[in-house]
């Protein structure tokens, strides 16, 4: 159990200098707990089973046939949404945060697992254990990087918390849902936001350096679903990037890791209720997925705007581009780069003709379906037999993308391992 470092501000943190983690893993905090020997069985990476773990916490798993459960993962409604009275310094509104916080301020739960910005580096994560409703102030905005958050578990148990609330990506979610019965807390509520495309947080730094010739002074970067990236400076100074003229080819192959690239979660379907951007259109997108969910946004009364997510475009021919880009960069191939002339041209164009709200959505999951298959056959191909689950296959079963022998599981290898 990692050593306590308690404030008078509601806040505990780990202590700095912890191991890292180790390859095809995204350092959750699992393993660096007593319970780091439930890791191969926990690990999103090694094995996962959501019908499994969808049922044990919805109740059921996704339904193929209802709504866009097979993109998205089992729910009860999705809006867009946003806090009529947005917070100062939020990525946002302050939506996540706020749900927290309100959970603290009802006394519905105890203490908050999650992360705030290092002193030193407003960019990378620190674990945290938020129990003052006013420090979850501290937690707003967006991190890059590796975070063990579920190196907290045993220190809020220590502390005598019993009940709890996590806000985690996809991941750390996986790894908690799968021992949660076992740790003794009497209710874990769990706000999850989306994931994919991690990195550490000095790949991160190299990133911006290649956006701005003043990285030190970005203050915010968000990727918006107008396919443009928003970046604020610390002069109160905007720019606005289209997605094409991202310098993404020109990074390192081991930018985004393994891991990152084969995510088979990206919306978070084991949250209790998930926000995020995707679906969004200049507004959060939220995903109700169950009573715990549905009682932690209605607590929050007349303080949230929701809507109807739109929808509008076609994704198919923005799939079967991204695919065939991908089979070239899994194959070591050069990425066939746009030329200049055409970039402004395409760049106008998309926010305008190309998918939007839900659609736009949808677009994103088969596309990190398709990576997931497309680099997992390239660098694991041992492990796609485990690591793809069925709801992945099926997305990229349109663009021409099935299991090759040895690829997909037998039906007696579907159990669960104990």
């Amino acid at each position: 159990m990692l050593d306590s470092r308690p404030t008078d501000d509601g806040l505990w943190v780990p202590q700095p200098g912890e191991p890292a983690p180790r390859r095809l893993c995204t350092d959750c905090g699992l393993s660096r707990t007593d319970r780091a020997g439930d890791c191969g069985r926990a690990c999103q990476f090694i094995r996962p089973d959501y019908p499994a773990m969808e049922a044990q916490v919805h109740g059921r798993p996704r339904d193929p046939a209802k709504g866009d459960e097979r993109f998205f993962g089992p729910y009860s409604a999705m809006y867009r949404a946003a806090l009529k009275s947005p917070r100062a310094g939020a990525q946002w509104t302050g939506l996540t945060t706020r749900l927290a916080e309100r959970l603290l301020e009802t006394g519905a739960v105890d203490a908050v697992l999650t992360v705030i910005p290092d002193p030193s580096d407003r960019w990378k994560p620190v674990p945290a254990i938020i129990t003052d409703p006013a420090a979850m102030a501290q937690a707003r905005g967006m991190r890059m990087g590796y975070a063990p958050l579920l190196s907290l578990l045993e220190p809020a148990r220590a502390a005598g918390h019993r009940r709890i609330a996590v806000v985690g990506i996809p991941c750390q979610v996986y790894a908690l849902r799968a021992i949660e019965t076992q740790l003794g807390f009497d209710a874990i509520t769990v706000i999850g936001t989306p994931c994919s495309d991690n990195t550490t947080t000095e790949n991160f730094h190299l990133f911006l350096s290649r956006l701005t010739d003043r990285p030190d002074a970005v203050t915010y970067l968000e990727f918006r679903a107008d396919y443009h990236v928003e970046m604020r400076f610390d002069d109160g100074t905007r720019r606005e990037i289209p997605f094409l003229r991202l310098p993404i080819a020109d990074l390192p192959p081991d930018f985004f890791p393994l891991t990152c690239r084969t995510c088979v979660d990206y919306t978070n379907s084991l949250a209790d209720i998930t926000v995020g951007y995707m679906a969004g259109e200049g507004e959060q997108w939220l995903i109700v997925r169950n009573e715990r969910g549905r009682a932690l946004l209605d607590s929050l009364g007349d303080e949230v705007h929701l809507s109807a997510p739109g929808d509008k475009g076609k994704r198919a021919g923005a799939v079967k581009g991204f695919i065939e880009n991908t089979r070239r960069a899994a194959g070591g191939l050069p990425l066939r780069r746009m030329p200049d002339f055409l970039r402004g041209l395409v760049g106008w164009l998309q926010p305008r003709t190309g998918p939007r709200g839900l659609e736009f959505a949808r677009t994103r999951l088969e596309m990190k379906a398709a990576e997931t298959v497309l680099h997992l056959r390239r660098s694991e191909p041992r492990r796609m037999r485990w690591m793809i689950p069925k709801h992945v296959w099926d997305l990229v079963a349109p663009y021409g993308l099935a299991p090759d022998a040895g690829e997909a599981p037998a039906r007696k290898d579907l159990q669960r391992p104990k």
